[in-house]
């Protein structure tokens, strides 16, 4: 998998490393009429202001684009996990702005001591169980069942049994009988599952050790303090029927996310069928987009943005943590 154009958009605004554009009518602090989508983040950046000088048309853009960029690098730079890009667009039609989370990530998340490591199965399968649940709550994620169900659709006509797979390949795909052995069938594909990916191996939280369980703790606490946000201030939801209003053309991207846990090393055929469709139209990249139509949403839309950053960083410690301290 390698990563490709995004989705095509109206590039409004991108923000936190490129350069910005945002909204109109901003107060009269910032001087001379703006760009029109200055309007929002410069009312939210003049209430920030100690002062109340005056600036030229020029200097606000860079101040109000400097001002947005440091507080959105502020809380998502740590996070290693994945990389961000922060885009304000505006809706087809009346210009409601919108702030958009894109992933600019493409593949396998790197799994760390889970994957690669000689810790129990027990303790990997937990930690991986934890993270395959909850880590769609923030990222554009695909995990092993999803993948399956794709597979299935795309060899099998739907099915998940061999014999049902085998009717399907000879009926619809015109596979020779005799060459069945050599073809993908659902049982063989799930025996290729390493151990640490199948959720019933996974140790119960009181056969952990200490350092895990507070681990996993901290992880599905912080994943509960995103899923309690309301969906309209939260920076991490993410409705297509909402992005279809701001974003143009994303209707003609794969709905299949760039991210995935499924390892490549067991996976790869798999891997790259389901994702030759967003290598050609692009990925649901999309991991949060939020309206917003007051400078004050803003600040709303900045503390839902750091929960998930703290969600993100507990996922991050949990995959990078050494198993011969827990």
């Amino acid at each position: 998998m390698h990563a490709r154009p995004a989705c095509p958009s109206r590039r409004s605004a991108d923000l936190a490393g490129r350069a910005v554009a945002i909204s109109a009518d901003v107060p009269a602090i910032f001087d001379a009429p703006l760009p029109p989508h200055h309007k929002l983040i410069g009312r939210w950046v003049a209430a920030r202001e100690a002062s109340s000088g005056l600036y030229t048309r020029a200097a606000a853009h860079q101040h109000i684009e400097g001002i947005f960029n440091a507080a959105v690098l502020e809380i998502l730079d740590p996070i290693e996990i994945a990389d961000f890009r922060v885009a304000v667009i505006l809706k087809e039609g009346d210009g409601t702005p919108a702030i958009a989370v894109i992933c600019q990530n493409l593949g396998q998340i790197e799994l760390g001591w889970i994957e690669t490591g000689d810790a129990p199965i027990p303790w990997r399968a937990a930690a991986y169980r934890a993270l395959e649940q909850c880590l769609g709550r923030v990222l554009p994620i695909f995990s092993y069942e999803d993948l399956f169900n794709e597979i299935s659709i795309y060899y099998w006509d739907g099915e998940t049994d061999d014999e049902r797979a085998r009717q399907s390949l000879i009926a619809y795909h015109g596979a020779d009988a005799d060459e069945l052995d050599e073809l993908t069938l659902p049982s063989e594909m799930n025996a290729r599952r390493p151990e640490w990916m199948i959720k019933e191996n996974a140790a119960p939280s009181a056969r952990l050790p200490s350092g895990l369980r507070q681990k996993l703790k901290r992880f599905h606490a912080a994943h509960k303090a995103v899923g309690s946000l309301r969906p309209e201030r939260n920076a991490w939801d993410f409705d297509l029927e909402v992005a279809y209003d701001y974003i143009p053309g994303i209707e003609e991207c794969s709905s299949l996310p760039p991210l995935t846990l499924v390892p490549f090393d067991h996976f790869a055929r798999e891997l790259d069928d389901v994702a030759r469709n967003g290598m050609e139209m692009g990925f649901m990249e999309v991991a949060g987009l939020c309206p917003l139509r007051d400078a004050h949403h803003i600040d709303d839309w900045f503390a839902s943005v750091r929960l998930g950053a703290e969600f993100l960083l507990a996922a991050q410690e949990l995959i990078q943590v050494d198993p011969a301290k827990l």
